[in-house]
């Protein structure tokens, strides 16, 4: 493909005045990735999110991460004094298989940021840190057991119910997914009881940010349980099914999070492309796959939502070769020819770019699926051709697009992995 795509350098932080600009008035800013694992992903992600939160007046970045570990960085940002030691230790929440998403110098930098930032606002408007993601069933469980015996309400005996279903499979929902596929006995019922019992326990408000953000913790770590349950059942039937379970969690969760700020609420989300950019410009949609991004301009209307996705030509990348397997630094090949990112760099000569969807829309060539590179938190570069690319109608996918030639990859922290990871479903390992 040869053509001549309008384009605007991407170098320093002021380069970012025309995305500045064509985000508008938008309430939700999805900011992805085209892997886990690249530094400058991370680097320019907190780059934009600054100038959201200080020029757009956004109040929170939410991240494909766990409620729990991440609800533990909210509170710790939130507060004036530093209670966490340093921001390495604080990330050591992030113990579980792949810990170097979360747990890397790269988001250091991000918290540090940000409690800087907190630290000079009123306690009601400060930058709030939450994760989207479905897989932290035990760790939810033993968080909402904790918050009502400390409450002493009624719904402890649900909690306690809820937490006795799963006791037999230890901490490892693969072997409950495992074990109901074989026998027609499950926890959806506990689970469900311990969300209603939670929701029910108290119509009282909350005074202070403090305590409502408490109340809501608990109540997500029951939703997360709930959909968590309904993500391990979903795997037996194989196809779409878990995946959209966890994209409508993902997406309930931050609807919750924006009706918890209140009406004028703006998000930030970090995720990977294949959330963010929406799944019906491209091959998901024959699978009958939603994402965030699909749910999101459906649910709150494409002028109220922005799409930023990333992209680059070759470099290396933080992975494992194989599901939980010990993280290392893998070379990425130069992408192939005919993919949006060989496009790019033939185009660009080396150079990084941004581009802004509404420029694009009138080139023909454009008007096709064209393959664009997705590399999860297990990548092996020799089967790349094979798998790690979605044929994607860029203009509509995004709203922009930010193209690194060259990148790096990220520099985890050295956090020890506990025994729990989720079950591998796809072979990108996304």
């Amino acid at each position: 493909m040869k053509t001549n795509l309008p384009t605007h350098p991407l170098h320093t932080a002021s380069d970012l005045d025309p995305l500045m600009q064509a985000v508008g008035d938008a309430r939700i800013v999805l900011l992805g990735e085209a892997s886990h694992g690249t530094a400058e992903y991370y680097t320019w992600r907190t780059t934009i999110s600054k100038r959201l939160i200080q020029e757009k007046g956004f109040h929170f970045i939410a991240v494909e991460g766990d409620w729990p570990g991440c609800f533990e960085v909210n509170a710790a940002i939130k507060k004036d004094e530093v209670l966490y030691g340093s921001v390495p230790q604080l990330l050591r929440t992030f113990n579980r298989w792949p810990t170097w998403m979360w747990g890397n110098w790269e988001i250091v930098g991000l918290v540090d940021w940000l409690h800087a930032h907190n630290r000079q606002q009123p306690l009601e408007q400060r930058v709030g840190f939450y994760g989207l993601d479905v897989y932290s069933l035990w760790e939810s469980l033993q968080e909402i057991l904790q918050y009502v015996e400390k409450q002493g309400d009624g719904a402890v005996q649900a909690a306690q119910r809820a937490f006795q279903c799963f006791e037999p499979y230890g901490n490892d929902p693969q072997e409950y997914a495992q074990a109901i596929a074989y026998v027609s006995e499950d926890c959806q019922d506990e689970v469900n009881d311990m969300l209603r019992a939670l929701r029910t326990q108290s119509a009282r408000q909350p005074d202070g940010l403090a305590d409502r953000e408490s109340k809501f913790a608990a109540d997500q770590n029951a939703l997360v349980a709930v959909n968590a349950e309904r993500y391990y059942r979903a795997m037996l039937r194989g196809g779409a099914a878990s995946w959209n379970v966890r994209d409508n969690h993902m997406m309930e969760t931050l609807t919750r999070l924006l009706d918890l700020h209140g009406p004028d609420s703006k998000a930030i989300i970090w995720e990977h492309n294949t959330h963010v950019g929406d799944a019906r410009y491209t091959d998901m949609r024959r699978e009958d796959m939603v994402n965030v991004g699909q749910l999101a301009r459906e649910a709150y209307g494409r002028k109220n939502v922005f799409i930023a996705g990333f992209g680059s030509y070759e470099g290396s990348v933080i992975a494992g070769n194989k599901w939980g397997a010990t993280p290392q630094k893998i070379n990425v090949p130069a992408a192939p020819r005919n993919s949006w990112e060989h496009l790019l760099h033939q185009q660009l000569q080396g150079e990084n770019a941004l581009l802004l969807s509404q420029e694009l829309r009138d080139i023909p060539e454009l008007q096709q699926p064209i393959g664009h590179r997705a590399i999860g938190v297990v990548y092996r570069p020799e089967f790349e051709q094979f798998g790690n690319y979605v044929p994607s109608l860029i203009p509509d996918r995004y709203d922009a697009f930010l193209f690194i030639d060259q990148t790096q990859a990220l520099h985890p922290l050295p956090t020890p992995a506990d025994q729990q990871t989720p079950p591998d479903l796809y072979p990108s390992g996304e």
